[in-house]
């Protein structure tokens, strides 16, 4: 069976979202302490700084938009509704979400924020296909 375009960019942003969950919760760790990771975690956790705190930010970021690519996706390949406006709306939510990754572990700001713009803008353009 081959994958269309749509699913395979879910596909790889599922990876995408697995590798973020994994780097946050390494940053996490190493700042906070395995103590703290094996913990109930009945007290309010210590505040990520710096890099650790953005890739959790940046991961958070990615669970907000995520669901709503999925569902565009899942849609548009139940319908067999796929065009090339669904297939670059995919391709461009994943690579953006990709180049989102270390713009914000950089913290560059306004960059990064367009690159969210572009990502989102996929999410429509897939959505767009069913109409």
């Amino acid at each position: 069976m081959v994958l269309s375009i749509e699913l395979k960019m879910l596909f790889y942003s599922a990876i995408l979202g697995i590798v973020q969950l994994l780097i946050a919760t390494q940053l996490s760790t190493a700042q906070r302490g395995i103590k703290w990771n094996l913990s109930p975690r009945d007290e309010k956790a210590p505040e990520l700084t710096g890099v650790a705190g953005r890739m959790d930010r940046a991961f958070k970021n990615f669970m907000e938009t995520f669901p709503f690519f999925i569902v565009a996706i899942v849609i548009v390949q139940i319908t067999q509704m796929q065009s090339s406006s669904s297939s670059i709306g995919a391709m461009l939510y994943f690579w953006a979400r990709l180049l989102y990754v270390p713009l914000y572990a950089a913290g560059i700001p306004g960059v990064r924020t367009f690159v969210w713009v572009i990502s989102f803008v996929g999410i429509i353009m897939v959505l767009s296909a069913l109409f």
